[in-house]
């Protein structure tokens, strides 16, 4: 699966309404169908790719998005970067 497949499957589960890192890195995963031996590489890949969609202004965040199920995530309002960790 692609980087951009990635981003838009991410991209896809959120909206303005705020969800748990942990949540989205499971649907995604879901969704692109890794098999179980690469899970774990599956979910830091998508981690990955949620931090470079926060970074690049695409995702809100609150939290560290590196501690997925104490943070969140959401789709940007106005495409500017808002972290708060």
């Amino acid at each position: 699966m692609t980087t951009s497949e990635i981003d838009d499957s991410i991209l896809s589960v959120l909206g303005e309404r705020w969800k748990k890192v942990a949540r989205v890195v499971v649907e995604v995963a879901q969704r692109t169908g890794g098999t179980s031996a690469s899970q774990s590489d599956n979910y830091e890949t998508i981690s990955q790719r949620i931090e470079a969609l926060v970074g690049d202004g695409r995702l809100e965040a609150q939290g560290n998005i590196k501690n997925w199920r104490f943070s969140e995530v959401r789709r940007s309002e106005s495409g500017h970067y808002k972290s708060s960790q």
